[in-house]
């Protein structure tokens, strides 16, 4: 299983960036997606996250600004992301748990994608 995230790059404060993540492989079907961010010198933090059924959570710094979705038939979660802030500014990484098919039976898993930039410049 692969995650391949895209659309990261340099905005304006108050602009807006949407990013995207799609898995790839042999999967049964993903249950939750996540979007996390990591600043220099941070910890990897949690940005949203998404169940199946399109249930959602936020972090509080980013309500109300950011809006995370899923494509269940593409296994493909989006991160709109709007009123950015230079506070936003960080490697973004999308989280997936998915099951996926054994040769013994099933398996649930948790993969990541590479990372894509954010930039923010007040």
């Amino acid at each position: 299983v692969q995650l391949q995230a895209s659309g990261g790059g340099l905005v304006q404060a108050g602009g807006s960036v949407r990013l995207s993540c799609a898995a790839s492989g042999t999967i049964i079907n993903i249950n939750e997606m996540a979007w996390y961010r990591q600043a220099p010198g941070k910890q990897r933090e949690l940005v949203a996250e998404i169940t199946s059924g399109h249930s959602t959570k936020y972090a509080d710094s980013v309500r109300g600004r950011f809006t995370i979705s899923r494509d269940n038939a593409k296994n493909t979660v989006y991160l709109q992301m709007n009123s950015l802030r230079p506070e936003d500014t960080a490697v973004y990484y999308c989280n997936a748990e998915v099951k996926t098919l054994m040769g013994w039976g099933t398996s649930v898993n948790p993969y990541w994608g590479q990372g894509t930039q954010v930039t923010v410049s007040s």
